[in-house]
């Protein structure tokens, strides 16, 4: 019984070491990171330290390290399995179960192939509409009317569909291919939608397949990785539905997925800031006027899941609605949606535009200066929070406050545990003319009994250590096969938990001491010898040594790297080059990721000792000042923005370095050919300038 890795990096990615410590450890502020009393030893000043950057903790006093995972295992007593799940309930996961047999294999390459396959026909129909587009006047016309340039058009993939039942035969190779259903590119019926449908583009009768979006304005959708999922369309006439979506696909989830995310990315970190609105035309339409960070939902309300992934791009959220009583009922549900992750570090407001206007129309006729002003004035969520409450409310009644009450319940029971959920139930007692404690009481039958704070083996921590002093196991007892995997559990990789042996459905509790923690080896299927890490001296780090420290440390830091930094960085030499790469399509697919994450998706992969070894030199926490000097835990400590601000000067100085390698080998290679061919020799030049002006920059 196993668990997949990639499971296991998204658990780690979405839960909070912080939240998850803090419910077994009273954690302070201190610095950058978080202390407290270590759990595991008796000490008297806190030497306990938890990095929410890294998501990661670490004792100085006893040398206990790793994730919250690897927390939870040490400090519950819980095997590996029984931890991943608690872990998954807080997560609100359910924990899928692999135990890699030849056939769900086989199965899981047959939907990687699936996936594959049906991207790359709707990458062909999306490029057919692009051209389309080009060829159709009525189409370029209804554009321009709507203020868009053939910039924004192309910017954004816009196409159009032509008024043909089967214009896709003329796209793809095989139009009965039975993907294109799956795909939701086609129709298939009993009858045929036209008595000359059939006969088109050479059709048979047996196709009885026609095309799902025809003389429509398309517009492509694409997940965060810029690959086409589906597509929205337009109709330009006056027919129905006004607009069409794809159907859900495995590709393709409405309530997952958000229009314009992928081109939006770079102006919502220059705008610190994103706007939700309704309509793939809002879209366009502000980024036509300068506005580029704006998204859309896909026709459905907007849900958990896609406020989360927004999360990932900005601390800041702004839904856009129209006035009227619909833009209202959109915005509750969205309001119920954003709720659960309204932490105290993040931001969520809910913008209202006169009943006549949508996004679109307002910043065509007001201009982007009006609709960045209305938007600075957009309602915060704590006062959109106690208006719907309060509506239908008369609060000069008791009866009216009762109401209140009752309706602010769950809402103020979806948010997160935080300074801000305490905020805002001293602004609800306050308006229901009671105490806190006690509209708690009253909340209290809504809410169910209290939640223990620990999991059942919380209650007793070392209930299985008890027991002759060995660990449980799911699948097996405790053996000298196992316990050559409690030896190897102590694995050097400083992610704080046991490396999980295939054959095994659970870890030890417990680990050896950090002194036996230098070269360590981990069975595989049959006791085999799947690995071997050792802990060498690495000598002097070069330059991309020292850039893969600071990204694989700091979650934030590939965000600050351009395109041409990226492909530098993916062009270094094994084993640094497919590192680099790899960091790159897992920033891409998950946005920036804690290093507890990012160390599951390492696991097996070529150049995981690379990175391991890397990461050891540059993870260690700051001693906490008690832990050092004894001194007042209060003693300031250097603020997050400079140490922000050292990482990327650093950062920046080490790109350019690496730039100016890049182009002396350049020049070497062009200066070789260059008596032969003046092409060569102009290349040569122009390098020799840009490497020139790279030196003359002083970071």
């Amino acid at each position: 019984m196993s668990i997949p890795q990639a499971f296991l990096q998204e658990l780690l990615a979405r839960v909070d070491i912080v939240e998850v410590v803090g419910r077994h450890v009273a954690l302070k502020k201190g610095g950058a990171n978080y202390l407290g009393l270590c759990p595991f030893h008796d000490e008297k000043s806190p030497s306990f330290t938890v990095s929410p950057s890294k998501q990661f903790f670490h004792c100085f006093g006893c040398g206990k390290s790793g994730s919250a995972l690897g927390f939870l295992m040490e400090h519950t007593g819980a095997g590996f399995i029984e931890a991943v799940q608690d872990l998954a309930q807080q997560a609100g996961l359910s924990v899928p179960m692999d135990d890699e047999t030849p056939q769900q294999r086989a199965q899981a390459a047959a939907q990687r192939q699936q996936r594959s396959s049906l991207s790359e026909l709707l990458e062909k129909a999306a490029h057919g509409y692009q051209q389309q587009l080009r060829l159709a006047p009525a189409a370029i016309d209804y554009l321009k009317r709507r203020g868009l340039s053939g910039q924004i058009a192309k910017t954004y993939g816009i196409g159009y569909a032509p008024a043909q039942w089967r214009f896709l035969s003329t796209v793809l190779p095989d139009y009965q291919n039975p993907l294109l259903l799956e795909a939701g590119l086609v129709i298939a019926t009993d009858a045929e939608p036209d008595p000359q449908a059939a006969t088109e583009a050479g059709a048979t009768h047996s196709g009885k397949r026609y095309d799902r979006f025809r003389d429509r304005i398309m517009f492509p959708i694409r997940n965060v990785k810029g690959q086409c999922i589906g597509f929205g369309g337009r109709v330009l006439g006056a027919g129905e539905p006004k607009y069409l979506n794809s159907p859900e696909t495995p590709l393709f989830s409405k309530g997952r997925e958000l229009y314009g995310l992928f081109e939006a990315r770079s102006a919502i970190r220059q705008a610190g800031c994103v706007l939700v609105t309704e309509g793939y035309m809002d879209v366009v339409a502000l980024a036509q006027h300068g506005l580029g960070y704006a998204v859309a939902t896909l026709g459905t309300a907007c849900t958990p899941e896609q406020v989360r992934l927004l999360f990932r791009f900005s601390d800041t959220v702004v839904f856009a609605f129209d006035g009227d009583s619909a833009g209202r009922r959109a915005a509750r549900k969205a309001l119920q949606a954003a709720l659960p992750w309204a932490s105290d570090t993040r931001s969520v407001k809910f913008l209202f535009l006169p009943p006549e206007h949508d996004p679109d129309s307002y910043v065509r006729a007001q201009g982007a200066p009006a609709f960045e002003q209305a938007l600075a004035q957009a309602t915060p969520l704590s006062r959109f929070l106690l208006d719907a409450a309060a509506e239908g409310c008369d609060l000069d009644t008791p009866e009216g406050r009762a109401r209140l009450a009752s309706q602010a319940a769950p809402l103020w029971q979806a948010l997160p545990e935080g300074a801000f959920k305490h905020q805002m139930l001293l602004e609800l007692s306050d308006r229901v003319a009671l105490d806190g404690r006690d509209l708690l009481a009253l909340w209290q039958p809504k809410f169910g009994q209290p939640q223990t704070r620990q999991s059942k083996t919380a209650q007793a921590p070392r209930a299985r250590r008890a027991s002759a002093g060995t660990t449980t196991h799911l699948s097996q007892p405790h053996s000298p096969a196992a316990g050559a995997a409690t030896e190897a559990a102590a694995d050097a990789l400083e992610d704080g938990f046991a490396e999980r042996p295939s054959h095994q459905a659970d870890f030890p509790a417990a680990l050896p001491p950090a002194g036996a923690r230098n070269s360590l080896r981990w069975p595989g299927a049959g006791g085999r010898t799947q690995g071997l890490l050792r802990r060498t001296p690495r000598g002097l780090l070069g330059r991309a040594d020292r850039v893969a420290r600071i990204v694989l440390a700091s979650p934030q830091a590939w965000d600050w790297l351009s395109a041409d930094d990226h492909q530098l960085l993916a062009q270094q030499p094994a084993p640094h080059g497919a590192l680099f790469a790899w960091l790159e399509a897992q920033w891409l697919e998950h946005g920036p990721q804690p290093w507890a994450a990012l160390r599951e998706g390492l696991r097996r992969q070529p150049f995981e000792a690379l990175a391991l070894d890397l990461h050891t030199g540059g993870m260690a926490l700051e001693p906490p000042a008690a832990a050092r000097t004894d001194v007042a835990l209060e003693r300031p400590d250097p603020s997050d923005e400079a140490e922000s601000g050292d990482l990327r000067s650093e950062l920046r100085e080490l790109l350019r370095m690496l730039h100016i390698e890049r182009l002396k080998q350049l020049e070497t290679e062009f200066i070789a050919h260059a008596a032969t061919d003046a092409a060569q020799m102009q290349r040569y030049r122009e390098v020799t300038a840009q490497r020139m002006a790279l030196q003359n920059t002083k970071q």
